[in-house]
C-alpha cells in the first residue's frame, strides 16, 4: 500500500499536546480521536486551541445539523437556563407538553416518549415493541423476536450490541441478549423468510450511517412497510442520524413515502446543545407504556424540551430540508468527478456522503489525517470509507474547500 506523503503535517503545539495527554491519562480509551483539540465552534467551522480553523464535516455524527452555536437555539437554551432545567417526571413542566405536541405533528404520530441519548431511544423502542407484541399481537410470553439488519449501528448498550455484526463493538461483552434475528440489509427475500409468528418488529436504519452511508435499493423501504402490514409486525425506523433534515427530507423514510410505526430520534433533536431523544408512535402502540413501566430522571426535562421544541419549530419551516438537498447535490457533483482517481465510490443522500477510498491510495484513517492537515475534519468508517456530514448551514464555498481537499489528496497520491 502506497501511503501519500507529499502533504505536510501541521505542527502540534504545546497546548494541543497538553490536552491530549490529560485526556489519554485520565479518560478511558474508548475512542481513537484525530490529534486536534477543539475549543470553539460557530456555524460549520471549529477552532482548535492553537487558533487553527477547520471545516467540520462530521457535525457530531449529525447531532450538529444546525451547526455549532446556532443563535436561535443558543438563545432558547439561555432563556430556559434562567428559568427551570429539571423537575423529573414526578411533576409536570411547562415545556414538555408543547414539545411533545410539536414533535408529534412533525412525525405525523399521536404521541412521543422522550429520553436522552439515542441508545436510550433504541432501547425504548425495543421495550415498546416487545410489550406491544405480548399485549396486542398475542405473542407467547418471553418469545418475542425482533429482526435487525447486518451492518447496523443502533448504539452500544449490552442489549444493542447483542445484535451488532461489528466484532469490535461486541467482543468481550457476552452473554448477549436473546430475541434478535439478523438479515442482510436491503435483502427483502431474506427479511420475509425471517418473519414468523413470534416477530414483533423489524428494526432498521433507512440509511445505514455507521456502515458508511449505505443506501438501500430503491423500493426496499416500501417493501418492508408492506411486509410489516401483512405480518402484523411493527416497522421501527432508527432515524437518529438520518432524520431531521440530514438526508434532504425531514426523515429518510420520506424518500420512499414510507411512514414507520415507530420513529427513533436523537442527535440533532438536541440541536448540538443537549442530549435529547425520543420515539414517536401512535397511541395504540404507546398505550402499552403505563406509569412505572419505563422512565428516565432526565427524559423530558424542561431544558431538553425547550431546545427540542425550537428544533422542531425550525424543521417545520422546511428550510433545512431544502438546503440539505441542494447542497447535497452540489457536493455529489464535486466528489463524483474524483471517482476513479483514488475514490472507488461515492454515495450521497442529502448532505450526507460515504466515500470509499481506494486501498492503493491510502487508508481511510490516513486520508482523514490528511484532510485535517488541509483544514477539514472528517472520520473514517470501517477502514476504507470516509463519512461526510457537514452542518446544514455550510455554504457552497465550504463544500468547494472540501472537494478541493479531496482533490489535493488524490492528486498527491
Amino acid at each position: 500500500m502506497a501511503l501519500t506523503t507529499s502533504i505536510p503535517t501541521a505542527p502540534v503545539g504545546s497546548d494541543t499536546l497538553t490536552h491530549i495527554e490529560l485526556t489519554e491519562d485520565y479518560a478511558a480509551h474508548n475512542y481513537h480521536p484525530l490529534r486536534v483539540v477543539l475549543s470553539h465552534g460557530e456555524g460549520a467551522w471549529v477552532t482548535d486551541v492553537e487558533g487553527r480553523r477547520y471545516l467540520d464535516c462530521l457535525a457530531g455524527y449529525s447531532a450538529l445539523n444546525f451547526g455549532h452555536s446556532h443563535p436561535r437555539l443558543v438563545a432558547r437554551a439561555h432563556e430556559q437556563l434562567d428559568r427551570l432545567t429539571l423537575t423529573s417526571r414526578a411533576f409536570y413542566n411547562d415545556q414538555l407538553g408543547p414539545f411533545a405536541k410539536g414533535l408529534a405533528e412533525l412525525t405525523g404520530k399521536e404521541m412521543i416518549l422522550p429520553m436522552n441519548s439515542g441508545a436510550e431511544a433504541v432501547e425504548t423502542a425495543i421495550k415498546v415493541s416487545r410489550k406491544w407484541g405480548y399485549l396486542v399481537k398475542g405473542v407467547p410470553q418471553d418469545q418475542a423476536t425482533i429482526i435487525a439488519m447486518e451492518g447496523n449501528f443502533h448504539g452500544r448498550t449490552t442489549t444493542i450490541v447483542s445484535f451488532s455484526t461489528d466484532s469490535v463493538a461486541t467482543s468481550g461483552y457476552a452473554p448477549y441478549t436473546p430475541g434478535f434475528r439478523l438479515v442482510p440489509y436491503g435483502d427483502y427475500e431474506a427479511l420475509e423468510a425471517a418473519i414468523d409468528e413470534t416477530t414483533v418488529a423489524v428494526l432498521l436504519e433507512p440509511i445505514q450511517g455507521e456502515a458508511g452511508v449505505v443506501i438501500p435499493p430503491a423500493g426496499y423501504l416500501q417493501h418492508v412497510r408492506s411486509l410489516c402490514n401483512r405480518s402484523q409486525v411493527l416497522m421501527v425506523a432508527d432515524e437518529i442520524q438520518s432524520g431531521l433534515a440530514r438526508s434532504g427530507r425531514t426523515f429518510a423514510c420520506d424518500h420512499e413515502d414510507v411512514v414507520p410505526d415507530i420513529y427513533i430520534l436523537g442527535k440533532a433533536l438536541g440541536g448540538g446543545l443537549y442530549p435529547v431523544s425520543a420515539i414517536a408512535a401512535d397511541g395504540d402502540i404507546l398505550a402499552v407504556i403505563t406509569p412505572g413501566t419505563h422512565g428516565s430522571t432526565f427524559g423530558g426535562n424542561p431544558l431538553a424540551a425547550a431546545i427540542g421544541r425550537e428544533v422542531v419549530a425550525m424543521l417545520s419551516e422546511g428550510v433545512f430540508q431544502k438546503r440539505a438537498a441542494t447542497l447535497g447535490h452540489y457536493l455529489d457533483e464535486g466528489l463524483a468527478s474524483l471517482v476513479g482517481q483514488g475514490l472507488d465510490e461515492v454515495r450521497t443522500r442529502g448532505l450526507w456522503a460515504g466515500i470509499d477510498i481506494n486501498p492503493d491510495l491510502t487508508t481511510g484513517r490516513h486520508f482523514c489525517e490528511q484532510l485535517m492537515d488541509l483544514g477539514v475534519l472528517a472520520k473514517e468508517a470501517h477502514g476504507q470509507t470516509v463519512r461526510l456530514a457537514p452542518p446544514l448551514v455550510a455554504t457552497e464555498e465550504d463544500l468547494d474547500l472540501l472537494v478541493d481537499a479531496f482533490r489535493t489528496i488524490t492528486t498527491a497520491g
